[in-house]
């Protein structure tokens, strides 16, 4: 009786605790990390006897959690890259709809200033037309500003993001340091799994995979390691290594990412390590791709409006008169701040370096040039290795050279492959030091802080809409030739006007006055030099001609004896330089000119193309973070499967081992009447 009486309380004892896994799982059932668990059970060992072995019960060898290794490395896999895709598409999303925004982008304000180009053009004489004009340009600048403070706010927002990632990373490197100990500490005392304590771990490691990409490596028996980025232990057993975020030491506007070292010292981990992967490498991502190349682009666009459109405007002559020779005259309509340039926190040298912007060059031909800049969307590493070293930093391109003159010498070569730069570099007469580098961020800040000339808006009598040289034919001419003054090279020309032309058989005769200087004729096949008083200038058909700055052409056919004149434009000699529109016009045709990236696109479409790079990056996180989603759904509907708790399926188990509680408890209730019964007789 007493082997009937056991195996009833065996089946109750094994039925009790199938019942108490079975509700725990129904408890568990939307817990975060929670796998199911199941009783795992075993036939007691059995007796031997004469007759054969007989049973002795049921005994529960352990609780076993319904964990799938391969499936939560795949979900893990697939979480760690949607994290990476969803902060780096959040972050781009809102630059898109910056630059996107028809009432607030770029694009209207710039439309909206050539518009008051042109109407100066029109009514050059105008105060209203030239105020309108300064006021869009001010609203255009405004908004350049505005668009660049934007930027430069979502630069610090991801600088305290990463900050608090890196918060977060600590905290989960710490609980699951502790419950590595706890862990091992249970297991030890028991021989059991510590089924809720590696679950609470487990989703600790999934929650901070959310953050940056982890390995796990087993520790001892219970405990797991974790590695992040290329390899750096953050876990040993129940030891946390602390991650910090920093500044850069070459860009301190940057947080950075760094892991402290065991001796207490730190490491800073390259973006590349961390990319891809995490919320951190998504904001990491989203730096380094799409907002350092916005904020770049942006000041390429600002500096390129304002050096060619300066450059046009220094050549042009105010309405007071005033022109490149004159004191008074305001040869920039923009200004730019300096570009920025920044000295590694570990640098001993003490040398100070800077760079400057190069004016916007003429392109060629002349005859139908307008001014370009040659100014790239990148920023740049100097550094000093016993020699100079440049670094593109876009594209990695790099120059080398015995001394920073080698350097300005390459980046401003219009035959070098590499391509003009459009920036040249200075330096103090400090001594280098080994290792000394230095950022060079050419564009960066210039959207932000493009204003127009406060000369100019406090008088816009000087805005230099006409030209301080006119052309003009003698009165008496017999033939048809007429001379047009096409545009100046020069805002400060020299010569001693008027300068008399007389035409003799095909030939064009200056006053000997101006012997010695020279006359340039300019076709599309190029540019041929002649020496007044020396060389026989002839009259060339379809050609150009520059004197002392001015550019002219003839036309139509002049007879001999027939003269035309070069004078000033500024009021003397009867001149009504006040309606002159030759340099306004010039101003507004740079609207719709090849002026931005070495002269290969207009500022419209250089801005355009900015937005569209930042669209395209959008929509495609977007797609790509979508069906990454997709993936993070299939992975995580395979680890419910079999670790999730189905609540129908739990709720049979619990009829199951009611059933098999009531048959052990009415067995050993049977066991017990026999028992008595023997008891009886044997009285």
């Amino acid at each position: 009786m007493a082997g009937l009486l056991g195996i009833g309380v065996s089946g109750i004892q094994a039925a009790q605790m199938g019942l108490l896994v079975t509700q725990h799982n129904i408890t568990n059932a939307n817990t975060a990390g929670y796998n199911r668990q199941a009783s795992l059970q075993t036939t007691a060992l059995a007796q031997g006897t004469g007759s054969g072995f007989t049973g002795n019960g049921v005994r529960v060898t352990t609780i076993e959690r319904q964990y799938n290794s391969f499936l939560s490395k795949q979900l893990s896999q697939n979480q760690t890259v949607y994290s990476a895709l969803e902060s780096n598409f959040t972050q781009v999303q809102v630059i898109d709809d910056l630059l996107a925004d028809a009432s607030a982008g770029v694009s209207p304000a710039l439309q909206q200033f050539f518009e008051g180009v042109q109407q100066v053009a029109a009514a050059p004489s105008s105060l209203p037309a030239r105020q309108a004009m300064v006021s869009a340009a001010q609203s255009l600048t405004s908004r350049l500003q505005s668009v660049s403070q934007r930027i430069g706010e979502l630069s610090t927002q991801v600088n305290g993001q990463i900050s608090d990632n890196v918060s977060l990373i600590n905290t989960y490197a710490k609980q699951i340091a502790h419950l590595n100990e706890s862990i091992t500490l249970a297991e030890s005392a028991v021989s059991q799994p510590a089924n809720d304590l590696r679950d609470q771990r487990d989703q600790l490691i999934a929650d901070l995979n959310k953050i940056v990409k982890v390995q796990t490596m087993p520790e001892g028996k219970a405990g797991v390691d974790i590695l992040i980025g290329n390899g750096q232990q953050l876990v040993a057993g129940n030891q946390a290594r602390q991650m910090s975020a920093p500044q850069s030491t070459d860009d301190p506007s940057k947080t950075v990412v760094a892991i402290e070292y065991g001796n207490g010292g730190t490491q800073v981990l390259p973006d590349s390590f961390l990319s891809g992967a995490g919320s951190l490498g998504g904001l990491l991502d989203f730096r380094n791709q799409s907002l350092d190349s916005a904020s770049n682009s942006l000041g390429k666009v600002a500096a390129s409006l304002a050096l060619t459109f300066n450059a046009q405007h220094a050549v042009g002559m105010d309405m007071l008169g005033n022109n490149g020779t004159d004191s008074a005259f305001e040869a920039d309509f923009f200004t730019l701040p300096t570009s920025k340039v920044t000295s590694a926190t570990g640098n001993a040298g003490g040398v100070t370096v800077s760079a400057t912007l190069n004016p916007a060059r003429l392109s060629e031909p002349v005859t139908v040039g307008n001014y370009v800049s040659d100014l790239v969307t990148s920023d740049y590493r100097l550094e000093f290795d016993g020699g100079m070293k440049l670094t593109r930093l876009s594209d990695g391109v790099t120059w080398s050279g015995a001394d920073m003159a080698a350097i300005n010498t390459q980046i401003n070569d219009s035959n070098d492959a590499r391509g003009l730069q459009g920036f040249t570099l200075a330096e103090d007469a400090a001594t280098y030091t080994l290792g000394d580098s230095f950022l060079i961020q050419p564009t960066r800040h210039m959207a932000e802080n493009i204003s127009v000339n406060s000369a100019i808006t406090g008088d816009v009598r000087l805005v230099a809409a006409g030209s301080p040289i006119r052309a003009s034919v003698g009165l008496t001419n017999q033939g048809s030739m007429t001379v047009k003054l096409d545009r100046m090279l020069s805002g400060d020309p020299q010569q001693v006007y008027p300068m008399t032309v007389t035409m003799n058989s095909g030939e064009l005769n200056f006053d000997p006055a101006y012997n010695g200087q020279t006359v340039s004729i300019v076709d599309a096949s190029g540019s041929s030099d002649y020496v007044i008083g020396t060389d026989t200038i002839p009259l060339q058909s379809g050609a150009s001609y520059v004197v002392d700055g001015a550019m002219f052409s003839i036309k139509g056919t002049p007879r001999d004896g027939d003269t035309f004149s070069l004078d000033w434009n500024d009021g003397q000699s009867g001149a009504v330089g006040i309606s002159d529109t030759s340099n306004i016009l010039l101003l507004g045709k740079l609207q719709n000119q090849n002026t931005v990236d070495g002269g290969s696109a207009n500022y419209q479409a250089a801005y355009t193309q900015l937005v569209s790079d930042i669209g395209n990056r959008a929509r495609q996180l977007e797609v790509t973070k979508d069906a990454q989603q997709s993936l993070v759904t299939q992975a995580s509907a395979a680890r419910e499967a079999q670790s999730g708790v189905n609540l129908d399926e739990e709720a049979a188990k619990l009829l199951q081992f009611q059933q098999m509680y009531q048959a052990s408890a009415r067995s050993i209730t049977v066991g017990q009447k026999l028992f008595d019964e023997l008891l009886a007789i044997a009285g």
